[in-house]
């Protein structure tokens, strides 16, 4: 991969402040630690099983460079996270806290609170500069996980083919060669390095020099390569033998082990159960295995005892530094794990378990028990009083059954679940967990083919198959009318169709699911006003504000702001300013009274005055942590374009198109101005990357208005015969599986 001059200059300026100011916390402590010689690092796999590597007995894929780091450390064999959910595990990992005691419980939702102390902080006190460089956005900056690094890269580049369409992940390879930069700059040993890599993570896309593999343990393979890289460059900086180095996993992954193809619903041991090697200053220990029951929440402790530092009290885990050194055993201590996907996303029952190492229980409408020594791939429910057994192993897992059943309920007794309804990052977690709805809510066992059919309808989305996915989502809501999520992305799929009658009905199931939430009158609104219907969508955005909970500011500017544009459409100027006023109150750093104003001149054809306004409001939307304007980049460009600045209007198009990849007016524009200004293949390209990136009808219709308004029939007539031959196809095809 080639090297990156620019972005790592970039990287060396942002560091520098940060290491000073870790240097000048933690200088005082230096004396107090005996610091290990090298980094320390962690290196974590997303949805990597530990049954899939070969240092845990898998024979289908090579893995050369974890094999070394579990020749040169200690393999844990039965090691679990807490949560089958990224941001939730990776929160518990650097917290070593559970996830019902940070409030992290889904990767929507709650983020890390201001002032929970993670390990790059606790680490940076003790003198050590902090990085971390993460390749999916569900761990992003604003989740604040990024508390206590000195250095956080969350940036996801664009696609080469899809330039202004914004990614969910980034290629490993890009992120270990960022953390390679970090590293150089940092020119000292007494460095906290947290590496994530998404690989293995669906959709799998290995490399093709890995097609001898399956595609889940190609990407496997591919994420040992980019680990080797890693091994390679800290030998070459003679690092290597002095760094202590943790890879592990977040989560593992279904493979319809249980029915499960991918990860979220189910406790089972191929989701929960996760590889741990710790690879230790100068090899110590190496090719050791542990049996002992490990866990996530182990690791905080573990690292702050090989630095010598103090650990907290509030910590749940333990310091596996005597198991490393051989030096004795720890006290057992079962593994408590959740899974509240299912709950938070469609009203299904939430799952707790606790393992002790040969027994797991797990709390559910019907509970399971499973003896993981006899039936290591749970498949034998032992938790039914009809499990035939002899009387006195019947004894024996009644006595074991109990004694699980009894220490999950203690250790949950305090715990609150948020309601499903309030998933915002300013939800109430005043909410029992053991609430009516909850103890009829469906068993999550009971519902993982609906949930395989959810994931392939959102897979058909991401390969932009509208109507297929159209026809999927109805499906699913024939078993599912209660699940407000797959709802919400039917109407999401329908918008795209242009099937404001689909996108109406399914606000109107929302509305009537959670009449007290905001969501589906603003979506209904937002859809009446595509529609023109401008009284019916004020009447519905009005009855969202008056659901609105105090707290919820983010909601009631989005309401506000969408009221604003009603007023806009409805030519009540004033409205439209009172509306800005209001939802800027709501939210300071989303410029909506400027924009308005803006819009006000322009739309009264005064686009000399309405250009500095609207500069000014982009210069606020360009200041750290303000609100985007869907059309504020749009029209700033479309008012520069009037006033015969084509540079500087393809500049903020551009941009429109960077923050919404969808917005097919932003495209159509772009198109217009290249054929304007005598860009004839410009344009064309323009118009293509609209057809791939918004393939719907409203798309193909306007590429034909295009083409015919720039003088070329015989390109409108192809671009209307290949709609027709796509629509015609995924019609048959909605048909067929539905």
């Amino acid at each position: 991969m080639a090297r990156r001059p620019f972005r790592r200059t970039l990287i060396l300026a942002s560091v520098a402040l940060g290491t000073a100011l870790s240097a000048a916390g933690g200088w005082r402590y230096a004396r107090a630690s005996a610091p290990l010689n090298g980094p320390i690092i962690i290196i974590s796999i997303d949805t990597l099983r530990a049954d899939h590597l070969p240092a845990y007995g898998y024979q289908k894929v090579k893995t050369p460079a974890i094999d070394l780091l579990a020749a040169n450390g200690v393999v844990f064999e039965r090691a679990y996270s807490h949560t089958p959910q990224t941001l939730p595990a990776h929160v518990a990992l650097l917290s070593g806290r559970l996830p019902f005691e940070t409030g992290v419980r889904d990767d929507v939702g709650a983020g890390v609170k201001r002032g929970e102390r993670l390990l790059p902080q606790l680490l940076r006190e003790r003198g050590y500069s902090t990085g971390a460089i993460v390749s999916a956005s569900l761990l992003r900056k604003d989740t604040g996980i990024s508390q206590g690094f000195d250095f956080f890269d969350d940036d996801m580049p664009s696609n080469p083919e899809e330039p202004l369409v914004s990614p969910d992940e980034r290629d490993g390879g890009e992120a270990e060669e960022i953390a390679e930069h970090w590293l150089d700059s940092e020119g000292t040993s007494r460095a906290f390095l947290f590496l994530h890599l998404n690989e293995p993570h669906r959709p799998y896309t290995p490399p093709e020099r890995f097609s001898q593999y399956t595609p889940y343990d190609g990407e496997i393979a591919y994420a040992d390569e980019i680990v080797g890289r890693l091994i390679h460059y800290l030998k070459t900086h003679q690092l290597y033998d002095r760094s202590t180095i943790v890879l592990l996993s977040d989560h593992g992954e279904g493979l319809a082990d249980h029915g499960e193809q991918e990860h979220g619903l189910f406790l089972y041991d191929e989701i929960i159960r996760v590889p741990l090697i710790i690879k230790q200053e100068s090899n110590a220990g190496a090719g050791r295995r542990i049996p002992d029951l490990v866990q996530h929440v182990d690791m905080v402790p573990t690292i702050l005892d090989l630095v010598k530092a103090p650990i907290p009290d509030n910590l749940h885990g333990r310091s596996l530094k005597p198991l490393l050194e051989g030096t004795g055993p720890l006290r057992e201590q079962p593994v408590y794990a959740e899974a509240l996907y299912a709950y938070y996303h469609f009203g299904w029952s939430p799952l707790t378990a606790l393992t002790d190492g040969r027994h797991q229980y797990i709390s559910a409408p019907r509970a399971e028990f499973y003896d993981l020594t006899r039936d290591p791939a749970q498949r034998e429910n032992l938790a039914g009083a009809d499990a035939v057994e002899s009387g006195s192993r019947t004894a024996e897992l009644t006595k074991a059954r109990t004694a699980l059943a009894s220490a999950l309920a203690r250790l949950t007794a305090g715990s609150r679940t948020e309601p499903r309804s309030a998933t915002s990052a300013t939800a109430s977690t005043t909410a029992s967990t053991a609430t009516t709805s909850e103890s009829v809510a469906s068993d999550p066992k009971d519902k993982v083919e609906s949930l395989e059919r959810y994931r392939g309808a959102l897979a058909l989305m991401a390969e932009q198959k509208w109507p297929e996915a159209m026809a999927q989502l109805q499906r699913v809501l024939r078993d599912e009318p209660g699940a407000s999520e797959i709802w919400n992305d039917l109407a999401g799929a329908a918008l795209l169709l242009n099937r404001y009658d689909v996108a109406l009905d399914a606000y109107r199931h929302i509305i009537e699911l959670e009449p007290a939430q905001p969501d589906g009158y603003l979506g209904a609104a937002d859809v009446l006003l595509k529609e023109r219907r401008f009284d019916e969508a004020r009447a519905r955005a009005t009855e969202a504000v008056d659901v609105l909970a105090d707290g919820d500011s983010r909601s009631r500017a989005l309401a506000h702001e969408l009221l604003a544009r009603i007023a806009l459409a409805r030519r009540d100027t004033e409205e439209a300013r009172e509306e800005a006023a209001l939802a800027q109150q709501a939210d300071p750093g989303l410029p909506m009274s400027d924009f308005v104003e803006a819009r006000i001149l322009y739309d009264l054809g005064r686009f000399e005055d309405a250009l500095p306004v609207f500069q000014k409001a982009l210069t606020a939307a360009a200041k750290p942590g303000a609100s985007p304007i869907f059309e504020l980049h749009f029209y700033a460009g479309e008012t520069l374009a009037r006033l015969d600045r084509p540079t500087d209007a393809e500049a903020e198009y551009r941009s429109a198109l960077r923050r919404f990849p969808q917005n097919v007016r932003a495209r159509a524009a772009l198109a217009t101005l290249y054929h304007s200004t005598g860009q004839p293949e410009a344009a064309e390209t323009a118009i293509a990357e609209m057809l791939r990136a918004v393939p719907t009808a409203e798309s193909y219709a306007l590429a034909a208005r295009l083409w015919t308004s720039f003088g070329n029939p015989q390109k409108a007539q192809s671009v209307r015969a290949e709609a027709r031959r796509a629509f015609t196809d995924s019609r048959a095809r909605a048909t067929t599986s539905h």
